[in-house]
């Protein structure tokens, strides 16, 4: 079968038929070749979408490329990690949160306790957000949230507590615990109807956004081709290859006694957002930003940019609905994030290496 020629729905349904009942029997769909569905020990790609820099268009893209997938038939679960909660505010309004959401149904209850996921277990916390369902639900796919909570810009310090021990033995156990403890809730049998995970991460590199990446398999980073967004790009290369360096060399110095697994996640890519266009391209002094990020080779970069509209990259409206959903097909900047949309599935669907 050639990857090459697949539809990302194509891409998604040959993930998800290639699921077993027994992971053991460590099954590799036929258009992958990296470690497979079962990598992780995982039935699903996780994917962390961040950037250092706010404002890139982080939280517009997440929406609308999760929509664009669940619109194909697949399951799509997003969890919201930034405390600024935009993603969680792009399917309920501020009135809905405040009522049913905040006090006990957003992921900070979960960072909570003595250790995350103590007091309640990851899928009690799900979302159906059923605005966005009605829409969805002629093509039977499924799109489901995770909430974030204000309050969430605080769990960094109270991880961080928990962090160090009196032997060097603990010390190692703990790291290992609190940043692999998302990626052990996610292998819960609960999550393995999912085709596809998207966490949408705070612009830091804390511990929240840590235990993203350990539980991930890709990273996509959206981009402004302007210089302070694509600044911090190198940085957070350096920044994931230190943190997949340590968390290995922890695990191997701790042997058997530790549930976590050796991580190794790919940059899926840059996409670049928010572009001015002029004459069919990205004007000029962005175009120079592309090509730039496109030779300095810290990851791959999309082909597809994605041009700047208030339609799109502007404060979520009050029908939950992402805009790839409601805008005509016609409509350019629709256009551009479907075509993202299938760069993006193909390339975690091939297992893309950074380069």
């Amino acid at each position: 079968m050639n990857g090459a020629a697949l539809s990302s729905s194509d891409r998604l349904r040959a993930i998800r038929q290639c699921r077993v009942s027994d992971a053991s029997q460590g099954c590799v769909a036929p258009i992958y070749s990296g470690p497979g569905p079962h990598f992780w020990g995982l039935l699903v790609r996780v994917v962390s979408v961040m950037n250092y820099k706010g404002g890139v268009g982080k939280t517009t893209l997440t929406a609308n490329v999760a929509a664009e997938i669940a619109n194909h038939g697949h399951r799509v679960l997003m969890i919201d990690l930034d405390p600024q909660t935009n993603l969680t505010f792009s399917f309920y309004t501020v009135e809905e949160w405040n009522t049913d959401l905040r006090q006990t149904r957003t992921i900070q209850r979960w960072y909570e306790g003595d250790l995350p996921g103590r007091g309640i277990p990851l899928d009690e916390l799900v979302l159906t957000p059923e605005r966005v369902n009605l829409v969805l639900k002629e093509n039977a796919g499924q799109l489901d949230l995770i909430s974030s909570h204000l309050g969430l810009i605080d769990i960094d310090l109270q991880l961080a507590a928990k962090l160090g021990g009196t032997t060097l033995a603990e010390s190692k156990r703990k790291f290992l615990s609190l940043h692999g403890c998302l990626a052990e809730a996610l292998r819960s049998p609960a999550f393995r109807d999912y085709d596809i995970v998207l966490i949408d991460c705070p612009p830091n590199f804390g511990l929240v956004t840590k235990t993203a990446i350990v539980a991930s398999e890709f990273i996509l980073v959206p981009a402004k081709p302007d210089y302070l967004s694509t600044l911090g790009i190198g940085y957070l290369r350096h920044s994931v290859d230190k943190l997949v360096e340590e968390f290995n060399a922890y695990l191997d110095h701790n042997g058997g006694g530790s549930s976590a697994q050796r991580i190794s996640p790919q940059f899926a890519g840059v996409a670049f957002t928010m572009t001015q266009i002029h004459a069919g391209k990205p004007i000029g002094t962005q175009r120079t930003q592309i090509e730039n990020i496109r030779e300095i080779g810290d990851m791959p970069v999309f082909a597809t940019s994605v041009r700047n509209s208030p339609r799109y990259f502007a404060e979520a409206g009050p029908d939950g609905i992402p805009p790839i959903l409601r805008m005509p097909l016609a409509d350019e900047v629709s256009r551009e994030l479907r075509a993202l949309t299938d760069e993006f599935v193909a390339a975690i669907s091939t297992g893309r290496h950074r380069s």
